[in-house]
């Protein structure tokens, strides 16, 4: 099985950690953020991995090289002359899969969701987009109807909303967990997007034209640890959970 780690950020929000370093390699109780990454991966049977990499990239090629790749296939999208965003960077790897289900998730989270039930959630739905959401503080969150369908998004602080399709029952509000399950057909809704997007952009543009639906994990442990308040929470909480 194949999956993408967006590490090309660069980490403005955790300098002066990030002055020398990407944030992928941000050292959180004993291990870097995208080596806790990659061996959550190879832990679920996603063995080939590509990583885009743009802030300090010699640096994650470096320790890539040095780990051996820790044991997994891994390739890189390489985006030094242009960031180009969650979107902009999945689109520059597309060449990388081919007619498969795939996953695609952030480097700087720490989750221990059971991504092999993920998978197979979304391989039962036959859809070809299944977002991870959960119920946690945040201004900016999906819209999705009774049948955990995308409907939209909204700003909490703003009160801007971006409906994309007509429902007039119940509907749920969820935060974006930074991981997602794709089928390669998902690329057709990329094209008339160039350059550097937020990949959640893609998502409200194709949601009146496909299923792309929830998969909550409220039961899961997870943390954002791309801010620094959250660094000392997020060593806490892997002492505590022994991850």
């Amino acid at each position: 099985m194949k999956a993408m780690i967006f590490a090309a950020g660069l980490g403005t929000r955790l300098r002066p950690l990030t002055n020398d370093r990407p944030k992928a390699l941000v050292e959180i109780h004993g291990k870097t953020l995208l080596e806790r990454r990659i061996l959550h991966l190879k832990e679920h049977g996603f063995k080939d991995i590509i990583i885009n990499i743009h802030h300090f990239a010699d640096r994650v090629i470096d320790f890539l090289d040095y780990h051996k790749n820790f044991g997994v296939n891994i390739q890189v999208s390489d985006e030094r002359d242009v960031l180009l965003e969650t979107g902009g960077g999945l689109k520059k790897a597309a060449n990388y899969f081919s007619n498969e289900h795939f996953l695609v998730c952030n480097a700087d989270i720490i989750t221990d969701l059971d991504l092999l039930d993920f998978y197979n959630y979304h391989k039962k739905q036959k859809t070809v987009a299944t977002l991870a959401v959960r119920n946690r503080k945040t201004s900016r969150k999906l819209i999705f109807d009774d049948t955990q369908r995308l409907l939209g998004w909204i700003n909490l602080d703003t009160n801007l909303v971006k409906w994309k399709r007509v429902f007039s029952g119940q509907v749920d509000f969820y935060a974006f967990s930074g991981l997602q399950m794709l089928h390669t057909d998902f690329f057709k809704y990329m094209m008339d997007f160039e350059g550097k997007f937020s990949i959640i952009e893609v998502y409200l543009a194709a949601a009146n034209q496909t299923r792309i639906i929830a998969y909550p994990n409220n039961n899961s442990l997870w943390l954002d640890v791309g801010k620094p308040e959250t660094l000392v929470q997020a060593e806490q909480l892997l002492k505590e959970h022994e991850v």
